[in-house]
Parts: C-alpha cells; structure tokens; sequence
C-alpha cells in the first residue's frame, strides 16, 4: 500500500519487507447468498514427497465460505472450507464434513449433491451460468472463418467457433427481425445469410452494399467479424443472468461503436451486462442507458483505484478471517 508521503511525491516508491503470505482473493455476494474463496501457494511439505511433485507452483485453495445474506458476519455463515477442513451449519452448531478434503479442489466438487447443501448447489449454477467473452478469434485461421458443423446453438460458444449456427440458431427460434435490424444498423444496406451446405456444414456470408458477390467469413474484416460476433452473443436466445464483455470494442470501426453501444444497451434489458472498456465512445454511447452504472478506474503510481471514491463511500465488504 502507498502511504500519503509516497502519494504527495514526497517520498520515494519503494517497498518494505512482505509480512503477508502471497494470496489471491475473489469474492461476490448477492441478496440470497455470497462467496469468498482465498488461493495460495502449497504449504511445503515435511518430510518431502519422494518423488517431489511436479506441481509446487499450483495454487491450492486456502479458505473459502458462503454465507446468507449480501455481507458476511460470524452468524450468517452456512459453509466453512479452511484448507482440508470443511464444516457445514446445521440446527445443532457446526457439522464437520471433510477433514482431508484435497487442497486442490474446491468445494464445490464435494458439496452440493446431497439434500442438505442446496446452498452449495444454488451457488455452483448461479456461477455456471453466468457467460463470458474475452477473446473471439479472428485471425486467418480462426475455425469462425471456415465452415463449421451446425447445430442449435442458443449459446455461442466463448471463442465464437459456431458463429454461423449461433446466428441461425437466432433466425430460427430468437428475434430475427432485430437480428436483421442490428446488422443494417452496422453495415447500411447489408444482407447475413446463413448457408447450410451438404453434409450439414453451416457458411456465413454478408452482402454488403456496392459488391457484386457476398463475402464469405473467411473474407471478412477482423472488425466485421469480431461485431457480428457480439451480435450472437448478445442477441441469445436463452440470455444468461449475468454477461461479461471484455473490451468489445477491441478490432471495431469507430463508427461501428455508437451501433454497439445501442446493441449492448437492448441486451441490457433482458441479462444484467458488464462492460469492460477502455474506449471513450463507447462509454459514452452506454451512458445513453438511464440505468448505465459507469465506475471509472485510475492508476496511480501502479495503484489502481475508483476515481470520486473515498473511503467512506468503498462497499462493505469482509473478507473471512
């Protein structure tokens, strides 16, 4: 941590001995229920194993918890993991479950299948479902460009290797006319068609404006491609509780930009979105939201923080001991 001397310049940036042990953690909490989960380095083993493990720089699962309720307190806990030991709340005090559970796996590989942990089970699959997409392929030889196998794909898969079924999946069985609408609203006058060939290999072709032939998704720009990706992410058919976009904008047109905000802004009406972005244009077009939450980082002598946030207004958060 910076004290305020370093901050105000008035002292060099240096660090001081570590007295902490190298942790990771990671945490959320909703109304029903929240999780922590603490990750580390392997305690060293005495005596050694023989022969020593290949795996001493693995992390391995410290601490992890799950409580009721949006904060956590001392009696709001319902599952205790402090490393092999794992207990379970229950009408008569604590319930030991496991005393030599592997530090390797989490809980949730142990818990969460018996009638007695619906707890565990409701925070596996409220995890599960939640959707990813940080890194859509584009690249020549990126299997979203050549001609795929399709089948029903209400969920596009985190790489966009079944772009053409997720976009026919949409046609069929989602909305297509504001399938359509989003792609004229990015590329005026264009056409998406989904071919399926012999042998039931899908092609993904756009008529653009002014071409003589459509082009093939092997033909296509990496920003074309990379925005009719997020189209079928973003236009699901089966939308999930919560969708994360990671710097989306990433390859696009600047003038594609304004066309992703007002698609990012519709899907916000049926999945809670979280953006990740570093273009101004694109915060700005989601601003356009009533409900747009914008949180602005900073950096600061390699210290990352909330720009306006004081320390009074952080969210209370606990982490367990």
């Amino acid at each position: 941590m910076l004290n305020r001397d370093m901050r105000r310049r008035e002292q060099a940036v240096e660090g001081g001995q570590r007295k902490n042990s190298i942790r990771l953690r990671l945490g959320f909490s909703g109304d029903d229920f929240g999780y922590a989960v603490t990750l580390g380095f392997p305690p060293p083993e005495i005596p050694p194993p023989n022969p020593p493990s290949a795996f001493t720089l693995d992390p391995v699962f410290k601490r992890e918890c799950i409580w009721a309720g949006p904060f956590l307190r001392p009696a709001s806990v319902l599952i205790d993991r402090d490393g092999p030991l794992v207990r379970r709340r229950s009408t008569h005090g604590w319930e030991m479950l496991a005393q030599h559970m592997s530090l390797y796996e989490s809980l949730f590989s142990y818990l969460g299948k018996d009638r007695y942990s619906p707890e565990v089970f409701e925070m596996r699959e409220t995890v599960r479902s939640w959707r990813f997409y940080d890194h859509f392929r584009t690249d020549p030889d990126a299997p979203t460009r050549k001609p795929q196998l399709g089948t029903r794909t209400p969920v596009m898969h985190h790489d966009g290797r079944d772009l053409a079924a997720a976009l026919q999946t949409i046609r069929e069985i989602g909305d297509s006319e504001a399938l359509d609408a989003a792609i004229n609203d990015a590329f005026p006058g264009s056409v998406l068609k989904i071919d399926a060939q012999a042998g039931g290999l899908f092609t993904l072709t756009l008529q653009q404006e002014g071409l003589l032939r459509p082009l093939t998704a092997a033909e296509l720009s990496d920003g074309t491609l990379r925005y009719l990706l997020l189209v079928a992410a973003l236009m699901t058919p089966r939308p999930p509780p919560l969708m994360v976009l990671n710097e989306p904008e990433t390859s696009l047109h600047p003038d594609l930009i304004p066309a992703l905000g007002r698609l990012i802004i519709d899907a916000s009406h049926r999945t809670q979105m979280w953006v990740i972005s570093h273009s101004p244009r694109l915060a700005a077009a989601l601003s356009n939201a009533s409900d747009c939450n914008a949180i602005v980082l900073a950096r600061e002598l390699s210290e990352t923080f909330v720009v306006g946030q004081t320390p009074l207004q952080q969210p209370p958060w606990h982490w367990p001991d």
